[in-house]
């Protein structure tokens, strides 16, 4: 087995809190700096610039792995990832018609364009991406079953936008394939609140919205190689693949 650093929670400029200067190709560049070996591209209920850091990433010693953070009805944070673009397209799709028709005000909330390669603005999302989706966590988790995806509640340590402080516990019937712990979270302290967890693999991520955060919290994926089933092996502690909070 192989040891790899990964970083699986990180915004781009496209989500309204995400500085200007979080392009892909600068957050495909200081991951490679700072040593990390797996990225994850995990805008606001967007997908929209997974292709353009995948782009950034040919021909360099890194994976992107694609997808959102997710924010539900109930006002928790879910990352969601996916293994192609055919399936990215599709979630895509969801977030667009379950998403509110509640306009940004960048001037209040920060603006939300996509970019090409060229730094040329391509696009740029009216909707407020931070607004939470009309339906809840469990049409959600399904959605990403439905499409071969990763379902990771997120920082689920935090007192705002995580599953537990929104909803006081993660529901048994969700189908998610680990949980994510902040830059501080403690997971024996999470173990003794919520002790069903107590199987489940943790990831760990400094949730990037500016450069000076990006791997500022890794975690470690012990598996043979870098691609999505090898990931989700991992997360679900197969064939011993696993993932360490602290570099073994």
């Amino acid at each position: 087995m192989n040891i790899f650093k990964a970083e699986l929670h990180n915004h781009t400029l496209l989500s309204p809190c995400g500085d200007l200067d979080m392009t892909p190709d600068y957050i495909i560049e200081l991951a490679l700096q700072r040593g990390v070996d797996i990225i994850g591209i995990t805008d606001h209920n967007a997908t929209r610039h997974c292709r353009l850091a995948e782009h950034y990433s040919h021909n360099r010693n890194i994976f992107v792995l694609c997808g959102a953070e997710v924010t539900t009805k109930e006002e928790a944070h879910c990352l969601a990832f996916f293994k192609d673009h055919e399936t990215l397209d599709d979630f895509q799709q969801f977030l667009d018609t379950h998403l509110p028709n509640i306009p940004n005000s960048p001037d209040i909330f920060g603006d939300q364009v996509q970019i090409d390669e060229e730094m040329n603005i391509v696009y740029e999302e009216p909707k407020l991406l931070t607004s939470g989706l009309d339906v809840n966590i469990e049409v959600i988790a399904a959605k990403v079953k439905e499409l071969n995806g990763i379902f990771i509640p997120a920082h689920i340590d935090k007192m705002k936008n995580s599953v537990i402080s929104q909803l006081g516990f993660i529901p048994f019937d969700i189908p998610y394939d680990a949980v994510e712990l902040s830059d501080h979270g403690d997971k024996e302290k999470i173990l003794q609140q919520h002790p069903y967890l107590k199987d489940k693999t943790f990831t760990r991520s400094a949730d990037a919205h500016i450069p000076d955060r990006i791997a500022a919290a890794p975690c470690f994926f012990e598996i043979e190689s870098r691609n999505f089933e090898e990931i989700r092996m991992a997360l679900h502690q197969q064939e011993n693949r696993c993932v360490h909070l602290i570099k073994p």
